[in-house]
């Protein structure tokens, strides 16, 4: 019997050794498959931040193009804006300068219609001095002032 027991340890230890290098060999693998993971996923990673920042560049590219044709849009609406201002500017200008113009017409108009009430024919009356009548007159801002004085009579 000690013949069979001795025999059966170097078997049972042949049997230990072997098992113990697969269990060594089943714990690299599961590293290698582990470390293989951890590289894939790394991997996986730079690709989808590759793609999101192409995406990101495009989304970019699209943004600009837009601001620059809203940028357009505005700036034309200005253009637009202020050429209706300056039109509108240049013919309010036009009709207050027609109605001051006007304005003056008129008084002149009085003034003269009104001299013509007092110009008397020479042959009808003699006077002693030539200046028979002294007429002034000043346009103020809004009302022409008379101011008439008969020097002889």
């Amino acid at each position: 019997m000690g013949n069979k027991f001795c025999k059966l340890l170097p078997d049972q230890n042949a049997r230990d050794k072997k098992r113990q290098q697969k269990l060594l060999l089943a714990k690299r693998h599961i590293k290698r498959v582990r470390a293989a993971r951890q590289i894939q996923a790394w991997w996986r990673g730079i690709l989808v931040r590759r793609i999101l920042l192409v995406a990101a560049l495009r989304a970019w590219t699209i943004q600009c193009w837009w601001r620059t044709v809203l940028q357009r849009q505005i700036t034309k609406r200005r253009q637009t804006m202020l050429r209706i201002y300056t039109v509108q500017e240049h013919a309010a200008v036009k009709l207050q300068s027609w109605m001051r113009m006007w304005q003056c017409r008129h008084c002149y108009c009085q003034i003269c219609n009104t001299l013509c009430l007092f110009q008397v024919q020479e042959s009808n009356l003699a006077f002693q001095d030539d200046g028979f009548l002294r007429v002034q007159y000043g346009i103020t801002s809004k009302q022409p002032e008379f101011h008439i004085e008969i020097l002889s009579v």
